[in-house]
């Protein structure tokens, strides 16, 4: 009689059962050195993060008054918004709230959050689901993103970022619009996430 397919969860576990085995006599492992840079200085990391962002081709905006960007941007759209706060949900925006199908967030027009950081050098935004942000999925099926950014949430290099980040919530790492190329170099935008992305750098 033939085994039984092994499932994908009992062949992982007898792949780590193996290496596990195959280390029992090994020493245990040292502390690793990271002698890498912390941490560096910029004349103006808002600047910075303002130029980077940009050059991926997202529109870049620095304002002082939130509430009224937001309903000048958004209104007469159907936009999905995670927890945010409550002076952010202007009237003139029609607000899509969880539970959300995915047939909703095809449909809708884009969404709105805020970040958990926002890395200088490389113009990177992070998500962790934490609030203002939502599940992963609202911000990567909406074609197009607003997302807010504090000066305060900026920081220097990426190092920095991650001792602000628990490595145990879901990260999204976003660098621009959605894009990609295929072996051509054709770039094709939208693929794994929103064509456009706009983004409101506003004061603490």
């Amino acid at each position: 009689m033939a085994d039984s397919p092994v499932t994908g969860s009992s062949a992982k576990t007898e792949i780590l059962d193996r290496i596990r085995a195959a280390l029992a006599d090994r020493p245990p492992s040292h502390d690793i050195q990271r002698t890498y840079q912390r941490a560096r200085e910029f004349p103006s990391i808002v600047d910075l993060f303002a130029e980077r962002v940009a050059d991926y081709r997202a529109v870049v905006r620095r304002v002082d008054d939130v509430v009224t960007t937001i309903r000048e941007t958004l209104a007469g759209k159907r936009i999905v918004a995670p927890d945010l706060p409550d002076e952010w949900l202007v009237p003139e925006v029609t607000w899509l709230r969880e539970p959300l199908s995915v047939a909703d967030l095809d449909n809708c027009d884009g969404v709105l959050t805020g970040c958990a950081v926002g890395i200088a050098e490389t113009g990177t935004i992070v998500l962790d689901a934490g609030p203002t942000q939502g599940r992963r999925v609202l911000t990567l099926l909406p074609d197009y993103h607003l997302c807010v950014v504090r000066t305060d949430q900026i920081v220097g290099i990426v190092p920095e970022a991650l001792e602000r980040l628990d490595p145990q919530r879901p990260l999204t790492f976003i660098s621009g619009p959605s894009a990609t190329s295929d072996i051509e170099m054709d770039r094709v935008e939208g693929v794994h996430g929103p064509r456009n992305l706009e983004v409101l750098i506003v004061p603490s």
